[in-house]
């Protein structure tokens, strides 16, 4: 049995309406590109096409990372300079004592040092998601401040709250740290500082960096913070019992401007686009980045004392760690996920790529089984 026939045998039993209404994957080798499109855009929608188009969430970390790096070769960051030069609302921080304690200065102590645009890169600034926070049986009060703020960074993005960039990086300025800089890996909100950092390194908006730095001269032209072209953007759905629940439609979240583009989880994109992407980190990074800053992207960024606190739960870090805004595994395979139904994978080793894009959002930070088989199914990539 073929690669195509493979991925369409492990992906046909997980589509349908009440389950993943549709999808494209993508398995690539090399120059040999196979793809199955299957199922529909909404239920009872327009088939699923090749080119269509997917909210790829935390998928677009990746993508931020890369255009970090574009950013340092172009001497307008350093990627060891304190980000208090262009992001002064970081300077002087406050560390809290006690992550879910008060927000009380009594509650906090002074920042042993300055963050760093390394430390946004690899996750560990000292601001973002960490497994407590969900098992406790309050809300804490940085989360509960965090909200208010509307900086939409402990949970789903939303576009349709988050104030512009200035506001935003004002708002969790305004909020003490969770742990001192370079101390614990934490999830996410990395990733959005560094779409304010950039906008301000280079004097533009974050999302015409990303074009110009990156979409544009790899030809990803379905890829952005927005799509005018609804008619190819797959409704986006919650898992609850029975039929999957519309969480965004494609006039919606996605069909218009934001007033800030989020580098942690904002864009949407195709698969082939998203190929565009991997060849071009497989490439050595020609024509975006230096073969240098390829490697760093994609390898263990982190030291033990970091991932001793662990990431998402128990074992998260077996078998893999974290390199500049995404996973990377002891295989050398480097890649992540998006929340609203995406996984991405790259093995150099076999100049492999794989793509799964769907519209059902995950229950877990671990990625549905539809996921799981189909990345089985393409060959020995990391899950």
């Amino acid at each position: 049995m073929g690669v195509s026939e493979r991925v369409r045998a492990a992906a046909e039993p997980h589509v349908g309406d009440e389950r993943v209404p549709g999808l494209v994957a993508l398995v690539a080798r090399g120059d040999d590109v196979w793809v199955e499109a299957l199922g529909t855009l909404a239920i009872g929608g327009a088939p699923v096409k090749r080119d269509s188009l997917f909210r790829i969430a935390s998928t677009s970390k990746p993508i931020t990372a890369a255009v970090t790096l574009a950013v340092i070769e172009e001497g307008l960051i350093g990627l060891d300079e304190p980000v208090d030069r262009l992001l002064p609302e970081l300077a002087r921080r406050r560390v809290l004592v006690r992550p879910d304690g008060p927000l009380s200065s009594s509650n906090t102590v002074p920042a042993e040092r300055a963050i760093t645009t390394r430390d946004l890169l690899t996750f560990t600034f000292g601001f973002g998601m960490v497994n407590e926070m969900f098992g406790s049986g309050e809300m804490w009060p940085v989360v509960a401040a965090s909200e208010e703020l509307d900086l939409c960074t402990i949970g789903p993005g939303n576009p349709a709250r988050q104030p512009d960039p200035d506001t935003w990086i004002a708002g969790l300025g305004s909020l003490p740290l969770l742990a001192q800089p370079g101390e614990r890996w934490m999830y996410n909100t990395g990733a959005s500082v560094l779409g304010v950092l950039i906008a301000r390194a280079t004097g533009e908006a974050f999302a015409d960096v990303a074009r110009t730095r990156l979409f544009e001269p790899l030809g990803m032209g379905s890829t952005a913070f927005w799509t005018p072209e609804t008619d190819r953007l797959a409704t986006a759905y919650r898992a609850v019992p029975g039929e999957p629940s519309a969480w965004d439609e494609p006039d919606g979240l996605w069909s218009r401007p934001p007033a800030f583009a989020d580098g942690a989880c904002g864009i949407v994109s195709t698969a082939d686009d998203l190929l565009a992407f991997s060849r071009m980190l497989l490439a050595g990074g020609a024509p975006i980045l230096s073969r240098e800053s390829v490697r760093a992207m994609t390898s263990d960024q982190l030291t033990d004392g970091q991932k001793s606190f662990g990431g998402f739960g128990r074992g998260f870090f077996a078998h893999k760690s974290w390199g500049y805004c995404q996973g990377v595994w002891e295989t050398g395979a480097f890649g992540w996920d998006g929340g609203f139904g995406t996984s991405w994978r790259v093995d150099p080793a076999r100049e492999q790529t794989v793509i799964v894009l769907t519209q059902r959002m995950f229950e877990s930070s671990t990625p549905p089984q539809v996921h799981l088989d189909i990345h089985a199914a393409a060959g020995p990539a990391p899950s």
